[in-house]
């Protein structure tokens, strides 16, 4: 059984931030993975909470990250996620998707799912 939590970021996924380079023009960093720590696990259905939030930070045109628990192979292993969209700065991201993913933790109470790791940031 695989228990989730929906971050108050992922309603934050419509809000749109530009980064600006030194000649004015917008960068967009939609519609990518950034840099990759390791592939995450997802679920397959559409309402799976993590999965919204992994395509939310994949989406989003700022500085995002999306933390995780990692696999763990046991037959009740949970995994957990958080997510942070459009922050001022990527180590912001950061810190914000790993304090989301910690509260998960410790709001389920859960141990056998790994602790949170960045699994990916742009």
């Amino acid at each position: 059984m695989r228990h989730y939590r929906k971050t108050a970021a992922s309603v934050l996924a419509g809000f749109l931030i530009f980064v600006t380079n030194g000649t004015g023009q917008a960068e967009s960093l939609a519609g990518s993975k950034g840099d990759m720590r390791f592939s995450p696990v997802l679920g397959s259905g559409v309402k799976d909470p993590c999965s919204k939030a992994y395509k939310a930070y994949v989406a989003a045109s700022g500085h995002s990250a999306y933390a995780t628990t990692g696999f763990v192979r046991v037959r009740d292993g949970y995994i957990l996620c958080g997510a942070n969209y459009n922050a001022p700065s990527q180590k912001a991201a950061e810190d914000l998707a790993m304090k989301s993913c910690q509260s998960a933790r410790s709001h389920y109470k859960v141990a056998a799912g790994g602790q949170c790791q960045i699994a990916a940031s742009k």
